[in-house]
């Protein structure tokens, strides 16, 4: 058997996407897969070490880790008109925006590289994801960016939304999805074990997508609690056709995510885009 180690967020979209085989209800043939749970941002930093054989990864940090690293077809996280979102206790005028303090998931989310492509002038310190939005309420920052079920539970702790990048990118780009995080596999396993674990993992996703009942109850325990209809609408939002393959849309999405951040110098290279 050959060990496939699979590391992904411990969040309820990529438990989802990963349920048929965490749980064994897909025949693997002679791989075994392990499944490693971290924040994204550790993921990112790991990755630049080839730590795993497959990882989710930030599409801002895959312009770091294309040499070693490539994008699997399948497993995208695609904000489609909508994404991580800007947070505040209350509005804060336009004209103030570069003298505040904003509290980003990460230097290599691909929240905080579109945050900078929004506004430049942005002053940003890094905590961890899910300390996001306690820091911004405590007032420890002025505004935050949140990610994960906090795109849909922001309202609920009654923060005022500064932006939505996946709405604002969706105006940019006449309704491009945002690529947010995919899915990667090293290239030293070699061309036949890279499409053998692509093809087994997008029929974990698929699985999961016909499936729905069972995946989401299995989902929910990675939910951070989470009611089980948020779940469901948090699972629809980056579990979909778009992560069983990015097609065309998804595809020049990403081209033209990081061929404008390449042109805005926010990163240094624009990386081969070679999906398996």
């Amino acid at each position: 058997m050959t060990l496939i180690r699979v590391a992904h967020s411990p969040d309820s979209d990529d438990a989802f996407m990963f349920y048929a085989l965490a749980k064994g209800l897909i025949d693997t043939g002679g791989y075994e897969f392990e499944h490693v749970l971290s924040d994204i941002e550790t993921l990112n930093r790991e990755a630049h070490s080839g730590t795993y054989e497959v990882t989710a990864v930030s599409i801002h940090a895959y312009a770091y880790l294309d040499e070693q690293y490539a994008l699997l077809a399948s497993g995208a996280s695609m904000g489609d008109g909508y994404g991580p979102v800007l947070v505040a206790r209350g509005e804060i005028p336009a004209d103030r925006l570069s003298s505040i303090k904003v509290a980003i998931p990460g230097t290599l989310t691909s929240a905080a590289l579109a945050l900078k492509m929004w506004n430049p002038s942005l002053h940003t310190t890094v905590l961890p994801f899910d300390a996001v939005g306690p820091a911004v309420e405590a007032g420890e920052v002025d505004a935050g960016v949140v990610i994960h079920e906090g795109q849909l539970t922001w309202q609920d702790e009654g923060f005022t939304k500064l932006v939505d990048l996946g709405e604002w990118w969706a105006a940019q780009t006449d309704g491009l999805p945002l690529p947010l995080g995919g899915n990667v596999v090293r290239r030293d396993l070699g061309g036949e074990a890279m499409a053998e674990v692509a093809r087994l993992l997008k029929e974990s996703i698929v699985y999961s997508l016909e499936h729905r009942d069972p995946a989401l109850d299995y989902a929910l325990d990675y939910g951070r609690g989470l009611a089980r209809d948020k779940a469901d609408r948090f699972v629809g939002m980056y579990v979909n056709d778009l992560t069983v393959d990015y097609g065309e849309r998804g595809r020049e999405g990403m081209r033209v995510f990081l061929e404008r951040a390449y042109d805005e110098r926010l990163i240094p290279k624009i990386p081969k885009l070679d999906f398996i």
